[in-house]
């Protein structure tokens, strides 16, 4: 990945380097808050993709769903047709390890660097003020998915919450469609198959008495 990465790895970078030495010679954090304010108009892109990218790799569990919550956040705010994101203090606060959210953004890399090459200005209207409010509505699906700590909830819908969050730092509208489509597509099946295996029990267990 090019550009958003690097915008990341430069945050993570300013941050760093912010640090007191006596910090600097253990393991710095940061916090959202201090990650929030060092970014442009992009901001909701990028925050979203800082949180989404967890989400992305598969067996990791606890954190996906402590960052879907600002991730929902963040969500609404686009729907609500804000223009900066805004996170209230507690989320503000939290802190991160630089270290291993320089990790994940590194390995986060390995598997999406391909789309990021492939991104462009495109479709502008998508990613305008009007369709950043449509776009932000749609994402609360694949975010709320996030949140259920059950298997094949987390990292289908966070890549496809990545790839928006991509779409919306490039302004490629079509990476938000297709990112879009992709986590509501897989959350509808997932809601399809426990349907289906809700339904197969009853069946088995009226049967059965």
């Amino acid at each position: 990945m090019r550009g958003a990465t690097r915008l990341l790895h430069d945050i993570l970078d300013d941050l760093e380097g912010g640090q007191p030495a006596s910090a600097q010679s253990e393991k710095p954090d940061a916090t959202l808050g201090g990650v929030l304010d060092r970014m442009d108009e992009r901001g909701f892109g990028v925050l979203l993709l800082l949180l989404a990218l967890p989400c992305c790799l598969p067996f990791v569990y606890v954190l996906p769903q402590i960052v879907a919550l600002p991730m929902l956040a963040l969500c609404a705010q686009l729907a609500a047709g804000r223009t900066h994101p805004w996170l209230p203090a507690q989320f503000r606060n939290r802190t991160l390890s630089i270290a291993q959210f320089r990790n994940v953004v590194t390995r986060g890399s390995k598997y999406g660097g391909w789309i990021e090459r492939l991104a462009r200005p495109r479709f502008k209207p998508v990613t305008g003020h009007l369709g950043g409010r449509l776009v932000g509505l749609l994402l609360l699906i694949p975010s709320a998915s996030i949140l259920v700590p059950l298997p094949s909830t987390n990292t289908t819908p966070g890549i496809g919450v990545a790839i928006v969050a991509l779409g919306m730092i490039e302004r490629d509208g079509l990476l938000v469609v297709l990112g879009l489509l992709i986590g509501i597509a897989w959350v509808a099946l997932l809601i399809f198959l426990g349907a289906e295996a809700v339904q197969f029990i009853k069946d088995w267990l009226t049967t059965s008495l």
